[in-house]
């Protein structure tokens, strides 16, 4: 068994080593062969980088020579253009030296010139003060005096003339101004038209059931009494159904305690302290509606540009009357009416006159806050706010306070009087009641420790609120004669007015 295993190694151990024998030979030649091959390349490889080698050395001396050669091109081009501009320059200077030398000439030749003028001049002048002299010597009279007796011959020659030909021209004149000024004045008014309404002193509220008017009066009146007392308005709670009366001369209190008033009746809780706060919101409310107001109005007449605190102004003329007619309606037709003329008026600025009829009469804002006219206290409030000076100097002299300085102060003088003078515009016994209202509320504030004044029951009746911290008791009786003595002296109205001075003390602690 072992002896074929042991006869097929020794005849694969036999096969391998005849196989090695024959196969040597041939290995050996092919790396010869392949040794010279290689060493064939190599020499051809450097043969090659020899050559090249070679070839850019040449071809990089020939690009050092054209590179030498074309700066030195540059530099000859750039000496040549260095030469040519500063021959250029050379023949300028001499051309300006040129120039100078001519203008130095012409000036000396003007100034001889001038000189010789002014010599004659002067020659001249001599020449004819001495025949001056001359004349006044024969004639025994001196120029000033010849002039005046040569124009008084004149005039006493011609005078019947002069008298006929300046009446006539005068009445023509007259005549034209007449007509055109009412063309002017026609054609504005047909192109503004506005419906004329009176400002009464009461606001209805309406209420859904008469039980509601024993709430808003409250036990013992007390709310009726602290609403009145914190909106200075009387509250009419008399047998008309469904509704309640708020009476007050100032338009901007009746506003208030109208919203106020309907608010607590939606609300329900009637109380003093509700009150108090409804009344407080109304107040805020109102003040923040100023400002819509104003806005609105300069819209509406296209007028840009005025600041916030102008155009909050503006919307307090809406709760302004003068005569029965509300403040803002009338300014919004003097603005409209004061630019249809200057349209029709030459040199007058339509947008100027515009703008000053819409503020003409923003100081009665406040003119019950601050003394003086109301023209001179918008003047200042305008100049305060940075309003352009052509729009301040046609509104301060509407009422002719200061002296006219443009053509369109006239203009907007000529369209504040259009718009006041309107038949039914105003009605002057409500301004006349309501002055005397606005009188009674001025001379109770002049005194110290005054908080607020109420003009209440058509001025028959002053209300002052003091300041506890500083009005004791017995000053606040002291006030109160001191106060109906002045409006007996410095007021005039009928029958009696009742001065009540309220004093109270209230503290608030608040839990946190």
């Amino acid at each position: 068994m072992m002896l074929p295993i042991l006869l097929g190694v020794a005849g694969l151990l036999i096969g391998a080593g005849v196989t090695y024998l024959s196969t040597r030979p041939k290995a050996k030649l092919v790396e010869e062969t392949a040794r010279t091959e290689a060493e064939r390349i190599r020499k051809s490889a450097q043969a090659d980088a020899d050559r090249i080698t070679a070839d850019g050395r040449k071809q990089a001396e020939s690009l050092r020579e054209n590179a030498k050669r074309e700066e030195e091109q540059n530099r000859s081009r750039l000496a040549k253009q260095e030469e040519q501009a500063d021959e250029r320059i050379i023949k300028k200077e001499e051309q300006l030296e040129q120039k100078k030398e001519k203008l130095e000439q012409s000036r000396e030749k003007y100034e001889s010139s001038a000189d010789e003028l002014e010599a004659q001049k002067k020659e001249l002048q001599k020449r004819l003060d001495a025949q001056g002299e001359e004349l006044e010597k024969i004639a025994k009279l001196s120029k000033d005096e010849a002039k005046q007796q040569l124009l008084d011959q004149i005039e006493e020659q011609c005078s019947t003339q002069l008298a006929t030909a300046m009446e006539r021209r005068i009445d023509a004149m007259r005549k034209d101004a007449d007509e055109e000024a009412a063309n002017i004045l026609v054609q504005s008014i047909q192109r503004f038209a506005s419906s004329v309404t009176g400002e009464s002193t009461v606001s209805t509220v309406k209420i859904e059931s008469d039980d509601l008017k024993g709430k808003i009066i409250g036990r013992e009146g007390r709310n009726i009494n602290a609403f009145e007392m914190l909106t200075g308005v009387d509250l009419i709670i008399d047998d008309t159904p469904g509704a309640i009366t708020i009476s007050s001369f100032d338009l901007y209190r009746r506003y208030v305690a109208k919203v106020a008033l309907e608010e607590l009746l939606k609300d329900g809780r009637i109380h003093p302290s509700k009150i108090e706060e409804i009344v407080r919101k109304a107040q805020d409310a109102a003040d923040k509606m100023l400002l819509g107001i104003g806005k609105r109005a300069a819209q509406e007449l296209g007028v840009t540009g005025l600041p916030d605190q102008v155009l909050k102004l503006v919307g307090r003329l809406r709760f302004r009357t003068s005569y029965g007619q509300n403040v803002l309606q009338h300014s919004l037709e003097v603005a409209y009416l004061a630019e249809g003329i200057a349209y029709q008026v030459p040199g007058a600025d339509p947008e100027v006159c515009k703008r000053a009829g819409l503020v003409h009469d923003i100081g009665k804002a406040v003119s019950h806050e601050v003394e003086g006219g109301h023209a001179l206290i918008g003047m200042e409030i305008l100049e305060k706010f940075g309003i352009e000076e052509p729009v301040i100097t046609a509104m301060k002299s509407h009422h002719e306070d200061l002296p006219y300085e443009s053509i369109e102060a006239r203009v907007l003088q000529a369209a504040d009087a259009i718009s006041a003078s309107r038949p039914g515009a105003r009605r002057e016994t409500l301004e006349k009641y309501i002055k005397r209202l606005k009188e009674l509320e001025t001379i109770a504030s002049s005194f110290e420790g005054v908080d607020k004044v109420f003009a209440i029951q058509a001025g028959r009746e002053v209300r002052v609120f003091v300041n506890a911290a500083k009005i004791d008791d017995l000053q606040s009786e002291k006030l109160s004669f001191e106060i109906a003595r002045k409006i007996e002296s410095g007021c005039q109205y009928p029958g009696e007015v009742v001065v009540a001075v309220i004093r109270e003390s209230r503290y608030e602690g608040v839990a946190k």
